[in-house]
């Protein structure tokens, strides 16, 4: 109960705080003066709008229109909420709003209709056509949710999707495809069991059939048992799917019985061990009720060894996932334009699907997983979420699709131009932190924490222990931290709390007598005596360390309240460098809408010689490399290749670019160079075309002195509203990372992440 209520404030204050919701709109053109505005509405605008009237086709030269999608619902059947109303349902249009534009970068407005009326409902999204590029329907009750559809489809010159029909459809059935091939089964022959006859079981069905399955091998079962015809009780579709070659009577445990294939769109746990073992050999089955399936992985797998199992949820193999599906099949066909979405682009989807699954897997994917071998067969038949490929993969497959069936209305012709557009619509490296949280989760360690007398740490915390991210331990005044807890409403009962100023148990004192020891012997030497170790230790950033050092933590966070330097210096003093690193160094990561960016050193050294540099360019290096991206470094400073007279800086960073070259010949580096030149390949290619980043962007950036890359970061994180992770630690024996100053709870959780991976790499 208390993770619940620790769960709904929480999801409450997320989607208050600031700006309340989860979108915004922001222009595109520039707005700066008067001469800007006088173009973007009057009297400028009259032309677009003048062309607009001569030529309709036009909206989608001048307006937004062609990248736009509305997300409609009345709201009756809002997630596993049932019938809440439209205005309810609000907070999921939004957040489908936002997955649109994180996974194809498409724009959308939500819509929430107050009407139950069928008549009523088509009518206004049909006047509203000229606004949209495309439309999604979204969490509508059937049987009027098929209907609506049928009707926009027919009414509409855009393409109308209702999503919780077809999604599902689409991600099921091209895992069905592969589950199919790997047991070696035809689908046209195999016996199919669905429980659950609303409008996403009939969706997937039809689809299945679309594929090869016969209607005369379908099984289907409603709350009232298998659907029959004679039965006098369906409504909606479900007549589609009688089957008269069972008993009306026949139970889900008797239909089940050498079945090949069993689905279920419909509730938890009401499949058993005895039911999956009466399967065909080599079954399949996808529990696909949320978030509890039909029968739980653990069951289904010990049960039947010789299973293929899919859920709906990320925390077992083969996940059935919408998101794999709705952004790239929009995207693909606003890109040609579509006049609607057809049977053959949700086919091609489908198709596009079940082929990436059988790839290569990128090295982010198996980062994400802790996996370095994710690849095809009975534990990965779909393609994972984070998998970058998705857009490039799916969407152009569609968009074929609409092409080869006859309904684009902009064809494209040139392939390659079209799949690299979209490579860089959203960055294909801009999974990293659902990729290194995922990672963290494979494995969680101990993460000990300085600044547990702070409510953003404690917040922290919670998420870190709900997502399983973390082991942590809490380090401060233990009344102080409860009272904190109680406060904002904090279930952190199982978590440990040591205040190293007061020791209270044997164990406590024989733990802080034994780490002064371990101090004093190491800096006894180093101006240290043995009373003044007793008295240090106490202090939480020493006793955090000390704990890595002993191995009674895997990682340590720290920073959040003290000076930076008052966090560091422990780390130095206890763990220190790795051997043969001489400089410790701190890196920021920019999650910039083209792809992570690398930053360094942001936080430590204040002007490093060149020699010092090349060491911080390869602590770097190493760190992105962890990350499974391939580094391609940019040495900044305000000088081109020499264009501008020497000073201490350029000669500085010509250096040392110099000597990495000479030391490290395939790594991808150059320099001196400015900032803008290290991300415009044009300007790179005209000016400098000898250049190792003539080719693409870099995506490391090394600064000359401390002065300037913080700036730089700084300037970033608070005018662009970039994410920003950091800073990383770079070159300790073990993992210590220091917080900045007023970090929010998401860049704290970014940070435990980062350090679970830290430990579990070293």
């Amino acid at each position: 109960m208390e993770k619940e209520t620790t769960l709904k404030e929480e999801a409450l204050y997320y989607h208050e705080k600031g700006r309340p919701g989860k979108i915004e709109v922001i222009p595109t053109k520039e707005t700066a003066n008067q001469r800007d505005l006088s173009l973007a509405y009057s009297p400028g605008v009259a032309e677009p709008c003048l062309a607009i009237a001569e030529n309709e086709e036009d909206v989608y030269k001048y307006t937004a229109k062609g990248n736009l999608v509305a997300v409609i619902s009345n709201g009756t059947a809002v997630l596993g909420l049932g019938d809440i109303g439209a205005a309810a349902g609000k907070p999921v249009m939004e957040g489908k709003g936002l997955l649109f534009k994180i996974y194809a970068d498409i724009d959308c407005f939500d819509l929430e209709l107050n009407t139950k009326d069928v008549d009523e409902f088509v009518r206004t999204v049909k006047i509203l056509e000229p606004t949209f590029g495309g439309v999604n329907l979204e969490d509508i009750s059937a049987p009027e949710c098929f209907e609506i559809e049928e009707r926009l489809k027919k009414e509409l010159n855009i393409p109308v999707m209702h999503d919780d029909q077809h999604g599902t459809a689409i991600i099921s059935a091209a895992a069905l495809l592969n589950a199919l091939e790997l047991v070696d089964k035809d689908i046209s022959k195999v016996k199919i069991v669905v429980n659950g006859a609303g409008a996403s079981a009939i969706s997937c069905t039809r689809l299945y059939c679309a594929l090869g399955a016969q209607k005369s091998n379908v099984f289907m079962f409603d709350s009232k048992g298998l659907i029959h015809p004679s039965r006098t009780n369906l409504d909606g579709k479900k007549i589609e799917f009688v089957n008269d070659t069972m008993p009306v009577g026949t139970t889900l445990a008797e239909a089940l019985e050498g079945a090949d294939v069993f689905v279920g769109l419909s509730k938890g746990n009401i499949l058993n061990q005895e039911m999956v073992r009466s399967m065909a050999p080599n079954c399949i089955v996808f529990a696909m009720a949320n978030p509890t399936p039909e029968i739980s992985y653990e069951e289904a797998t010990a049960a039947r060894p010789d299973i293929i199992m899919a859920t709906g949820r990320s925390d077992f193999p083969n996940q059935v996932n919408n998101v794999l599906g709705f952004p790239y099949i929009f995207r693909g066909a606003l890109d040609v334009r579509a006049k609607s979405i057809n049977e053959a682009m949700k086919l091609a989807a489908v198709r596009a699907l079940a082929d990436l699954a059988k790839k290569a897997v990128p090295d982010i994917v198996n980062l994400a997983y802790d996996n370095s071998n994710l690849h095809y067969g009975r534990d990965y038949i779909i393609p994972k979420p984070v998998d970058p490929r998705l857009l490039a993969t799916v969407a152009p497959a569609v968009a074929r699709a609409a092409m080869d069936s006859g309904v684009a209305q902009k064809p494209i012709t040139d392939w390659p131009a079209y799949e690299l557009q979209l490579t860089k619509r959203l960055g294909i490296d801009n999974n990293l932190t659902r990729a290194i949280q995922t990672k963290a989760k494979s494995n969680p360690k101990r993460v000990v924490f300085t600044d547990a007398e702070n409510a953003s740490v404690l917040k922290a915390v919670q998420v870190v222990v709900e997502e399983k991210i973390a082991h942590p331990i809490l380090l401060g005044n233990v009344e102080k931290i409860r009272r904190l807890m109680a406060e904002n409403q904090l279930s952190l009962s199982g978590v440990p709390i040591i205040d190293p100023k007061n020791p209270k148990t044997p164990e406590d004192l024989e733990r802080l007598d034994r780490f002064a020891k371990i101090l004093y012997e190491k800096r006894q030497r180093k101006g240290f005596i043995y009373s003044e170790s007793r008295q240090i230790i106490k202090h939480r950033n020493y006793f955090g360390v000390m704990m890595v050092e002993a191995g009674e933590a895997d990682a340590m966070i720290g920073g959040l309240s003290r000076n930076y330097p008052d966090t560091i210096r422990p780390a130095l003093r206890v763990i220190g460098p790795k051997p043969g690193i001489q400089k410790v160094a701190g890196m920021y990561i920019l999650m910039s809408r083209f792809g992570p960016l690398f930053l360094a050193d942001t936080t430590v050294n204040l002007d490093p010689s060149a020699a010092e540099i090349v060491e911080i360019a390869e602590l770097a290096a190493k760190q992105v490399e962890k990350f499974n991206i391939k580094p391609r470094i940019a040495m900044l400073t305000y000088s081109n290749f020499g264009s501008v007279a020497d000073g201490a800086a350029a000669i500085k960073m010509r250096t040392a670019t110099e000597m990495l070259q000479a030391k490290h010949p395939d790594m991808i580096v150059d320099g001196e160079m400015q900032a803008h030149l290290a991300f415009n390949n044009e300007l790179m290619r005209q000016n400098y075309p000898f250049s190792k980043l003539a080719d693409g962007p870099a995506n490391t950036l090394i600064f000359p002195n401390l002065s300037s890359s913080n700036i730089a970061y700084n300037l970033v994180r608070s005018l662009a509203g970039i994410e920003i992770i950091g800073p990383i630690i770079m070159g300790l024996k073990k993992p210590v990372h220091v917080l900045q100053l007023g970090s929010s709870v998401r860049e704290i959780v970014d940070m435990v992440a980062i350090a679970v991976v830290d430990a579990q790499v070293k």
